[in-house]
C-alpha cells in the first residue's frame, strides 16, 4: 500500500521495500510501500528522510526509487544485462577454466560416478563453454545432457559441442532457468553457481528454481551441500599497504588521510585475498551450511550463523577471513563424496578468500575467546548483491564490535 505525502517536498521521493521499526526517536518507522522524501544521504547506510511530516533516519538499503512520472521503467533489480555481458566474454571463462582445482573437481565427480550416470538425464545449468557437459558426454555416456546458458557464450558452446562430436548427447539451450523448457525431467542437476563469500551474484536462486521445475523426485544436486567458513585473522601486509602507509610517507605526516583510507579500503570486503600461512588466530569454523536439496529461495534473503573461537596464539586481530567449500555426494552406494575447498590450506582457486577488515586492529592473546554472529542479508534492490554483517565480542573487552560490509551495493 502506498501512502501519499500530505505536502509536496522538493527532495527525492523513494518507495519503501521493507518495514522498519525505529529503535530510537531519531529513527523513522516505515512500512513496506510507504513513500518517503529523502532530504540528505548522511552515509551509504543511513539517510535522513520524512514521512507525513515526521523526520528521522532510515536504512538506505530499504528504499528504492520507483518509476518516473514520464513512465520510465525502473532499473533492472537483477542487473541481467550487465551480468550476462560479463559471462559472454572469453576472459572470464579463461579464468574459470584455468582454475584447475575447480575444473578438476567437477571432472572427478563425473569420473567417480560414470557408471551411475550411464543412461541418466543431466542438466548443466549456467554451462558457460560447456566443459562439464562435455565431461559428462565423453566420460559417462548419459542418455541426454541439457546444457543451459543465458549469456552470448552459448553460440560458442554449440560450436564446441559439435567440434568434440557430442551433439547427439548434448543439447545446448539459451535462456534463464526461470524461462527454459526441457522435454523431460532430469536425474542430475549440476551447476557451478558459487560466488565470493559463497552466494555473491545469487546464481544459486536460478539453481533452486531449476531444481523445483526440472529435477525428478529423488534426483541429485551437484554440489549437494555447501558451507561458508570463517576465521579471525591477522592481515599485517594489507594493513601496512592501505593504512599504516599514511603515517610517514617520505618523512611527512599524512595521517589526516587515514579516515579516507578507512572508508575507501576497509568499508567493503577484499575479494581475491590469499591469507598468509600463520595469519589465522584460531581454528576455522563453518558458520553457514546449505543443503542444496532442501534450501528454499526465501532462505536466501537472510542467512545467519554463529561462531565461537578460542585463540591459539597472541597477535593483532585485524579482521575475519571467509571462504567456502562444496561437496558432491556420490551416486554409487558407499561411494566417497568429492569436495572443492577454496580455503587457504587448499590449492588456490580463482575465488581465493574474502577478507573483512575491522576499523581498528585489536591486540589479542592466546586463550582469548571471540564469539559472535555473521549475517548475510540480500540487497532488496540490487538482487545480485548482499551485505555481510559481523558482530563480535572478545573475552576481557567490555565493548562489543559490529560492522556491515556491502558486497558491492
Amino acid at each position: 500500500m502506498f501512502v501519499e505525502m500530505e505536502e509536496e517536498v522538493p527532495p527525492e521521493e523513494f518507495n519503501v521495500l521493507w518495514s522498519f521499526a525505529g529503535r530510537c526517536s531519531e529513527e523513522l518507522s516505515i512500512r513496506r510501500g510507504d513513500q518517503v522524501n529523502v532530504h540528505a544521504k548522511i552515509s551509504p547506510e543511513w539517510w535522513w528522510a520524512e514521512l507525513r511530516g515526521v523526520f528521522g533516519y532510515v536504512p538506505a538499503s530499504y528504499l528504492h526509487k520507483g518509476s518516473t512520472e514520464d513512465g520510465e521503467e525502473e532499473e533492472d533489480m537483477w542487473q541481467n544485462e550487465e551480468y550476462y555481458d560479463i559471462y559472454g566474454t572469453l576472459n572470464l571463462h579463461l579464468e574459470m577454466l584455468s582454475d584447475k582445482s575447480r575444473t578438476e573437481a567437477y571432472r572427478q565427480v563425473i569420473v567417480n560416478n560414470s557408471a551411475s550416470l550411464h543412461r541418466k538425464v543431466v542438466m548443466d545449468l549456467g554451462c558457460g563453454t560447456g566443459i562439464v557437459s562435455l565431461f559428462c558426454a565423453q566420460l559417462a555416456k548419459p542418455t541426454a545432457v541439457y546444457a543451459v546458458e543465458a549469456s552470448s557464450m552459448v553460440e560458442h558452446t554449440r560450436e564446441l559441442v559439435k567440434q568434440n562430436a557430442c551433439e547427439e548427447v548434448i543439447t545446448v539451450l539459451q535462456g534463464r532457468a526461470e524461462e527454459i523448457q526441457l522435454p523431460e525431467q532430469v536425474d542430475v542437476l549440476v551447476s557451478e553457481w558459487m560466488g565470493n563469500c559463497l552466494v555473491f551474484e545469487f546464481m544459486v536462486e536460478s539453481v533452486l528454481l531449476a531444481r523445483d521445475r526440472w529435477l525428478r523426485e529423488g534426483g541429485t544436486m551437484w554440489p549437494s551441500s555447501a558451507a561458508l567458513t570463517l576465521v579471525p585473522c591477522q592481515a599485517h601486509r594489507y594493513y601496512a599497504e592501505k593504512m599504516a602507509f599514511w603515517e610517514k610517507p617520505y618523512g611527512l605526516d599524512f595521517t589526516p588521510l587515514q579516515p579516507l583510507a578507512l572508508q575507501e579500503f576497509f568499508a567493503k570486503p577484499k575479494f581475491s585475498h590469499l591469507m598468509e600461512p600463520g595469519d589465522a588466530l584460531a581454528s576455522p569454523t563453518d558458520v553457514i551450511c546449505l543443503d542444496m536439496h532442501t534450501l528454499q529461495v526465501a532462505d536466501l534473503e537472510e542467512m545467519q550463523g554463529g561462531f565461537q573461537f578460542s585463540l591459539e596464539k597472541s597477535g593483532i586481530f585485524h579482521g575475519f577471513t571467509a571462504w567456502f567449500s562444496v561437496s558432491f555426494k556420490s551416486l554409487e552406494e558407499g561411494g566417497a563424496a568429492v569436495e572443492l575447498n577454496t580455503g587457504p590450506e587448499s590449492e588456490p582457486t580463482h575465488w581465493k578468500q574474502t577478507l573483512f577488515m575491522l576499523d581498528v586492529p585489536i591486540s589479542v592473546h592466546a586463550g582469548d575467546a571471540i564469539s559472535g554472529t555473521i549475517i548475510l542479508r540480500r540487497n532488496p534492490i540490487w538482487r545480485r548483491h548482499l551485505t555481510v554483517t559481523l558482530n563480535w565480542e572478545i573475552s576481557g573487552y567490555t565493548q562489543a564490535g559490529t560492522k556491515s560490509f556491502p558486497m558491492w551495493r
